[in-house]
């Protein structure tokens, strides 16, 4: 049996703001709402969603013997977050100005299992970072930490939406584990609705990913068109406006710090780049999901101007 003090003790050592541990089970009402959101078709292009539904939501299946998920956060929030001068034409989602964080929480995470492992030899588990089928937010509620936006993103009290996730599921119980964080805090405020350039939440917690700009910029691009809104690499225009990520405090992990100020790189200075260039400003941060080709792309010319290809 493992301590769940001990594991939120070794979380913090690790450098994770917050942790939360739940027991885990089905979460068969969230796989209805899913299945529900992709027979509306709001997936889009994001083809890979409709796979592995019944591991997303149950990680035993994921992992076979896993009674125990440990879910932990780390705030990211920089200067970035906080938005960008009206009409700037460049703009990069703030998670994106720092080192690639599937990297980082990985290695966070490892330190974290190898810390229970040094008191449970025997102890089998497996360390997820956004790539694999697990409901990661919904986890995150599970185990305690916040609450479900309306924009659909996890929330938390202390650091806001912008948090970063990373879980280990345990093959082993906890001797506690952490109560669901019930209900929401976001009250009438519906600022990222409002804020969202294309009315990409659609709904309480749905977001249509073919009108999402961040889905436009980085993922398989969806059949319609939408106006990026001078966003070149995702998008911050739900998470900005928050009154819970404005009084957030700036990230306390070193690790989390930008790399680069995209506040200062106009359309010039993105077109100025080469491949050799690109590659030594921002080849360990996630803009390399994109390439340097496609970011050009997505950088819309003004009314009248011709397309800098």
């Amino acid at each position: 049996m493992l301590d769940r003090e001990e594991i939120k003790r070794l979380a913090a050592g690790a450098g994770f703001d917050l942790c939360g541990v739940a027991p885990c089970r089905h979460l068969v009402q969230h796989e209805a709402w899913f299945g529900e959101w992709l027979r509306n078709g709001y997936q889009s292009s994001l083809g890979y969603m409709e796979r592995n539904s019944e591991k997303r939501f149950d990680p035993r299946r994921l992992v076979g013997g896993a009674l125990s998920v440990v879910v932990c956060a780390v705030g990211y929030k920089n200067h970035v977050g906080e938005g960008y001068p009206g009409g700037h034409r460049t703009k990069v989602a703030s998670y994106a100005c720092m080192a690639d964080y599937h990297v980082t929480i990985k290695d966070m995470l490892a330190r974290l299992f190898e810390g229970l492992k040094a008191a449970h030899p025997q102890l089998e588990g497996r360390a997820f970072v956004d790539t694999a089928p697990l409901a990661e937010k919904q986890l995150a509620v599970e185990a305690g930490l916040g609450w479900i936006g309306r924009q659909s993103l996890l929330v938390t009290p202390e650091l806001g939406s912008y948090v970063l996730l990373g879980e280990l599921l345990l093959c082993d119980v906890v001797d506690s584990y952490d109560t669901p964080f019930e209900g929401t805090r976001c009250g009438r405020c519906r600022n990222c609705v409002e804020s969202c350039p294309t009315g990409a939440i659609v709904a309480e917690r749905v977001i249509d990913t073919g009108r999402c700009i961040s889905c436009h910029t980085i993922e398989r691009e969806p059949l319609c068109t939408v106006d990026l809104d001078g966003w070149i690499f995702g998008c911050d225009a739900c998470q900005s406006c928050c009154p819970y990520n404005r009084k957030a405090p700036m990230h306390r992990n070193r690790a989390f710090g930008p790399l680069f100020d995209p506040v200062a790189l106009d359309v010039g200075a993105w077109m100025a780049f080469d491949e050799a260039d690109f590659e030594a400003h921002m080849g360990s941060t996630p803009l390399t999901r994109s390439g340097l080709q496609r970011i050009r792309r997505n950088i819309a010319p003004r009314p009248g101007e011709e397309p800098e290809l």
